[in-house]
């Protein structure tokens, strides 16, 4: 991917020998996929997302991931049903109640199932050094 701020040296943009200074810098634990039909790109990262205990399912809209968003809003929405039936509470009290408590899950394992999807539907890993970092973490697996 190029970098879209330049280097200032708009001569050398397509220019082999700089290719890795023309690159957009992606942090250690972020990884690249790529889906081979349609040639799209996702950056994500890797592990923990901090992002989903602080905004939890609003991180999937933000990613245009409906599959979990869908997957998670139905989760909060049931297990807040289930909170209302048990302590005889409205669903607007007890959603909130049950939104905010399974953010600490989906804390751990959003990126994952953000991943594991994108690999379903076609994706795969853009280069090595993704390839190792989502192998490393258990997400991606080498069919063989």
């Amino acid at each position: 991917m190029q970098n879209p701020f330049g280097n200032g040296n708009n001569d050398d943009n397509n220019d082999n020998n700089n290719n890795q200074q023309n690159m957009i810098p992606i942090p250690p634990n972020f990884a690249t996929v790529v889906n081979k039909e349609t040639g799209q790109i996702r950056i994500a990262k890797v592990g923990f997302s901090f992002t989903a205990l602080i905004f939890g399912w609003l991180v999937p809209i933000f990613r245009s991931d409906w599959y979990n968003f869908l997957c998670i809003f139905g989760i909060e929405l049931i297990v807040g049903m289930g909170i209302a039936l048990q302590v005889n509470e409205p669903l607007d009290i007890t959603f909130p109640i049950a939104s905010n408590s399974l953010n600490i899950i989906w804390m751990f394992i959003y990126n994952m199932m953000y991943f594991k999807h994108l690999f379903k539907i076609g994706y795969v890993p853009a280069d090595e050094r993704s390839k190792e970092l989502l192998t490393e973490a258990k997400y991606w697996k080498e069919n063989k």
